[in-house]
C-alpha cells in the first residue's frame, strides 16, 4: 500500500515510501500514454462521483481550521465546494488531453563520423511535494506527475488531512483500476512535522522537492533540502499603472487582480501609480478598492486621493498580505517603477497597465520576474490559464523551471547516441 497508517512508527516511514515510489517510477517510464490518460480520465470521473464524500471530509477540515483561528485566506484555500470540485475534475481531464511530455526528441544531429545524437525528454523520477492548506494540490500534483511519468510522495498539511486523504484514496482507485502501481502516488498521512525533515534528507530517494505554502515552509525547504528545489518564497505581485493607462481598464483589472481571490499567490499586493497618471483615474482605482472593503496603505500622495487611505510603512512595499489589503505608492516614470519592483518584489508576477508601447517594452524586458503581464490581471498567473491543465507550483528560480510548473517542466532530458561501430581515435 502507498499510504502507511499514521499509527505506524515514523522512524522508517519516508524510507519505506521512497523505496516504493522509486520502484513505481521505474515502471512508469515505460507505461503507455493511453494507459496514463485512461487513469486520469477515470480519476476525473471518480472525483465527480465522490462529491458528497469530499464535501463531508472538507467540512471537517474547515471546522477544525476555523476553531484553530486560521486566517480567512488560509480557510479560503482549504475550502471545497461544488464549483471547485468540478474545477479539480476538469483540470485532470485537461492534463490527460495534453501531449505526452516524455520521449520527445528535443534536438538531433548527425556528426561527421556518422554518430547520430538525440536529446530526448525523460521523467525526472521521484518528486517530493510538501504543501499547506489546498486539498486540490493533492490532485494537481498526482495528475501532473502521472502525466509526466513521474512518481510522487505527497505530504499535505494537517489542516487538510481529511480532504487530501479522501482525494488520495480516489487516486489509488484509479491507479489500481488501470493496473498501475499504487505507490506511484504516495501520501504521508502522519502529521508529525519531523517527517518533513526526513523528506528533505532523502536525496537518495527523492530527486526534486517542491514546496507549496507559506514563506516559512518554503524557506525551510530551500535551506534544508539535500536535493534540488522548485520553489518560490512570496507572491508580492505588482500592478504598475502607467500614465497612458485607460481608466476603465485600470479600474477593472486592478479590482480583479487584488480581489478575485485574495489568498492566492497571484493576487496583486502592491500598486504603483505613475506620477503622470491623471488624478481622476487614480481616484477611481482607489475608491473602487476601498468601496469593496479593501484596506489601502499609501504614501502621502496616495493618502490625498481618499481620506480612507491609511499611511504606509516601509515594510508595506514588500508585504504579501493574502488578504483584502494592498499598498500603493506614486513612482516617477517606468524606470523607477522597474527598480522599485525588482527591489521589493518577489520575482513572481508583475504587470503594467499602459498604452505606451515604449513603456511596455521597457517594462517587459527589464522586470526580473517569472511572469510579466501587460494590460491584464496578475490572477492569470496559473498553469491552467497557460494551457498546462494545472500547475504544481510557480517557480521563481532561474534554472530549469520558471513560472507555472506543468508537465513539461517535470521532465529532464538525456542524450541517446547511435553508432555503427565507431571508435574514438
Amino acid at each position: 500500500m502507498s499510504t502507511v497508517s499514521s499509527i505506524q512508527k515514523k522512524d522508517n516511514l519516508i524510507k519505506t515510501l521512497g523505496v516504493r515510489a522509486r520502484e513505481a517510477a521505474h515502471s512508469l517510464v515505460s507505461t503507455p500514454e493511453n494507459t496514463i490518460n485512461k487513469t486520469l480520465q477515470d480519476l476525473a470521473a471518480l472525483i465527480r462521483e465522490s462529491k458528497d464524500a469530499l464535501l463531508e471530509a472538507n467540512q471537517k477540515d474547515v471546522k477544525a481550521a476555523t476553531e484553530k483561528g486560521l486566517t480567512p485566506a488560509l480557510i479560503d484555500r482549504l475550502t471545497l465546494n461544488d464549483e471547485r470540485i468540478e474545477a479539480i475534475a476538469k483540470s485532470v481531464e485537461d492534463i490527460a488531453a495534453l501531449d505526452d511530455p516524455a520521449g520527445q526528441i528535443l534536438e538531433e544531429s548527425d556528426r561527421p563520423n556518422g554518430l547520430k545524437i538525440q536529446k530526448v525528454s525523460v521523467p525526472i523520477g521521484v518528486l517530493g511535494m510538501i504543501y499547506e492548506s489546498r486539498p486540490n494540490v493533492t490532485i494537481d500534483a498526482a495528475a501532473l506527475c502521472l502525466k509526466s511519468h513521474n512518481a510522487v510522495i505527497l505530504r499535505g498539511g494537517s489542516e487538510s488531512i481529511n480532504s487530501s486523504g479522501t482525494l488520495h484514496g480516489l487516486v489509488i482507485q484509479a491507479l489500481e483500476k488501470n493496473g498501475l502501481p499504487p505507490e506511484a502516488v504516495c501520501f504521508v498521512d502522519n502529521p508529525d512535522r519531523a517527517l518533513v525533515g526526513d523528506m528533505l534528507a532523502a536525496h537518495d530517494l527523492i530527486d526534486v522537492m517542491i514546496p507549496r505554502g507559506g514563506s516559512g515552509l518554503t524557506s525551510r525547504v530551500m535551506k534544508e533540502a539535500t536535493m534540488p528545489v522548485f520553489a518560490h518564497l512570496d507572491g508580492n505581485c505588482h500592478l504598475y499603472v502607467h500614465e497612458s493607462a485607460k481608466a476603465d481598464l485600470a479600474v477593472s483589472v486592478t479590482l480583479n487582480a487584488k480581489l478575485r481571490r485574495t489568498g492566492i499567490c497571484g493576487a496583486a499586493e502592491s500598486l504603483l501609480f505613475d506620477d503622470g497618471l491623471p488624478e481622476e483615474t487614480a481616484k477611481q482605482i482607489i475608491s473602487a478598492l476601498l468601496d469593496e472593503d479593501c484596506v489601502v496603505f499609501g504614501d502621502e500622495k496616495t493618502q490625498k486621493l481618499d481620506e480612507r487611505v491609511q499611511a504606509a510603512s516601509e515594510e508595506d512595499w514588500g508585504t504579501e498580505y493574502l488578504d483584502k489589503k494592498i499598498s500603493c505608492k506614486y513612482i516617477s516614470g517606468v524606470e523607477n517603477a522597474i527598480n522599485h519592483i525588482n527591489t521589493y518584489g518577489s520575482h513572481h508576477t508583475d504587470a503594467i497597465l499602459a498604452e505606451d508601447e515604449v513603456a511596455v517594452s521597457l517594462f517587459t524586458q527589464k522586470i526580473d520576474s517569472a511572469i510579466v503581464l501587460h494590460n491584464t490581471s496578475t490572477q492569470f498567473a496559473d498553469g491552467g490559464e497557460f494551457g498546462m491543465g494545472a500547475e504544481i507550483g510557480i517557480g521563481t528560480g532561474k534554472l530549469h523551471a520558471r513560472g507555472p510548473v506543468g508537465v513539461r517542466q517535470l521532465t529532464t532530458f538525456k542524450y541517446i547516441v547511435r553508432g555503427t561501430g565507431q571508435t574514438r581515435p
